[in-house]
């Protein structure tokens, strides 16, 4: 049985979330008001300071994360939440690349699309992030974390998931984001210089040196959630933008994730091919889901093939309450 949990606001320790178990003790969303690497988990000094808590549950977040561009996490973003809005799940989502905004730009394109053709199709909610006096922030306190926290109680109380896609590189929004998640989604290029994020391997491409830059975050975030009393964050790297054919390093990636996935504790599920149609997509901002709504009788082989790696790929994420049925 799904655990209910409630965003509410704490006044005397400044403005941040908390969350709280329905049976009982009032627990902490992290405040992140450390500018170092490493992030400090601060706790509200008494429960006393607890507004009244709202009951009903927090929505599920889902991150879409890594620190190398091009690995296809907008294309990722943009299939999860469409797919989830489409089986009737409340979905929200936050870019936090906030110079790019591919998944902002795809959601615009897709309300924009859809007018011009008079249709209405189910589509994720997109929140701004919303700007902060910084007048008002107390000393040490960040204008980015409460610009994230705000954007994820606007979405809260109307959202079943949030789906948080973050930037191509090491932002403290990013950092913040990879705390918050429930579900950590990792697209991963089949390529060793996209997995020396993950880790350092020797020069045969065999044996796994120790954990690189991006696992020690998350691996951050995981002991901030533990901290907090949350549950452990369920890690998902994805085998993205695969070619078709059987190639020495491909069968290399697949045996260093292997490995690598029992040392640090994520789960390996198939990510999407290398296709044209996931590009051709953007600009009206549609997903292989949505083709045979817009008036597309027949779709070809590589469509339905990759309409099957969307199936599949949200089967593998094993969201609470998601049966999929498309």
């Amino acid at each position: 049985m799904r655990r209910a949990f409630s965003i509410l606001r704490i006044t005397s320790a400044g403005p941040r979330c908390v969350l709280r178990a329905t049976r009982g003790a009032v627990r902490t969303r992290p405040s992140f008001l450390d500018l170092t690497h490493k992030i400090q988990l601060k706790l509200p000094p008494t429960h006393r300071d607890v507004g009244q808590v709202r009951d009903k549950a927090v929505a599920h977040i889902i991150v879409v994360g890594n620190e190398k561009g091009g690995a296809g996490k907008s294309t990722v973003s943009m299939h999860v939440a469409t797919a989830l809005s489409r089986m009737g799940h409340r979905v929200g989502v936050l870019d936090l690349d906030l110079r790019q905004r591919s998944v902002g730009r795809y959601l615009e394109n897709r309300q924009r699309h859809l007018q011009d053709l008079g249709l209405t199709l189910a589509s994720p909610r997109y929140q701004e992030l919303p700007e902060v006096d910084k007048a008002n922030l107390a000393p040490g306190e960040n204008a980015y974390d409460h610009r994230l926290s705000k954007a994820v109680a606007a979405l809260e109380p109307d959202c079943d998931f949030i789906l948080i896609d973050c930037p191509g590189s090491h932002t403290r929004l990013a950092q913040v984001a990879h705390s918050l998640a429930d579900t950590l989604i990792t697209p991963l290029n089949d390529s060793f210089v996209d997995f020396d994020l993950l880790a350092r391997i020797d020069n045969d491409g065999e044996k796994i040196m120790g954990p690189s830059v991006y696992s020690e975050m998350v691996w951050s975030a995981r002991q901030l959630r533990a901290q907090a009393g949350l549950p452990p964050i369920d890690w998902i790297v994805l085998r993205n933008r695969l070619g078709a054919q059987q190639m020495v390093n491909k069968m290399k990636m697949e045996k260093a994730l292997e490995r690598l996935s029992k040392r640090i504790g994520f789960r390996v599920a198939p990510g999407f091919s290398e296709r044209v149609v996931f590009r051709e997509l953007f600009p009206r901002g549609l997903t292989l889901l949505d083709l045979k709504d817009i008036g597309v009788k027949q779709l070809n082989i590589s469509n339905v093939a990759a309409r099957q790696e969307v199936r599949d790929l949200v089967k593998a994420l094993q969201l609470p309450d998601v049966e999929v049925n498309f």
